[in-house]
């Protein structure tokens, strides 16, 4: 995946199409779309993430045709998803080892600042939702991310898109141990990112599903 694309992800919520695949659960880790530090990734938590964003492109478009045309240019996204929901934790994991910390102030003080510059909060609920694939309620979840990656790589010396600031979350990487469930692909730890493995017995169906009439 390109570096900047990464970097997107890191600073997107998770959200994605319905993971409805046609492959079972791993013995290992059955029901779990992943284990990031110890700490189950379920699929139910996936589909919820899943359910956020397609409602919200719902509400925000006009007709069945436009719906269709949202869930075809996010045909990825239950990869993407499951990709951004480890990474936060990465993400999460290399700022603590860094002694990075958010406040609730500092979030507020980004949220003004962004809606002053797109035109208001509506505009950047928008924004963020065409842009990132963040839906409404997800929006300060996602600032607060955004606002650790920016001061961790502060503290690095560096900033997001420079291999200083990948060497840590590759390193945070390897302390959780990351384990996805083979439908998903798994995990390069050097790069910090999710990558897709072929298997004949995974298929996902997910956009033809969503693309059928309400």
């Amino acid at each position: 995946m390109h570096r900047r694309r990464r970097t997107a992800l890191l600073l997107s919520a998770a959200i994605a199409a319905a993971p409805l695949l046609a492959a079972c659960g791993t013995d290992a880790h059955p029901g779990a779309a992943a284990v990031v530090g110890g700490q189950r990734i379920t699929m139910a938590q996936l589909e919820s993430r899943v359910s956020e964003v397609r409602e919200a492109q719902r509400a925000a478009v006009d007709g069945d045709a436009q719906y269709a045309q949202a869930v075809a240019k996010t045909g990825t996204l239950t990869r993407d998803t499951l990709h951004g929901m480890v990474l936060d934790r990465v993400l999460h994991r290399a700022a603590q080892d860094a002694g990075v910390t958010v406040s609730r102030k500092e979030v507020r003080e980004m949220r003004a600042g962004l809606e002053g510059q797109v035109g208001g909060a509506e505009a950047l609920r928008t924004a963020w939702l065409q842009q990132y694939g963040v839906p409404p309620e997800r929006l300060e979840e996602n600032l607060r991310l955004q606002l650790e990656a920016q001061k961790l790589a502060t503290r690095l010396g560096t900033d997001t898109s420079q291999p200083a600031f990948w060497k840590a979350l590759s390193q945070a990487s390897r302390k959780l141990d990351i384990d996805l469930n083979p439908r998903y692909g798994s995990w390069d730890v050097d790069k910090s990112s999710r990558v897709d493995e072929q298997a004949p017995w995974v298929r996902d169906v997910t956009t033809q599903q969503a693309q059928q009439p309400a």
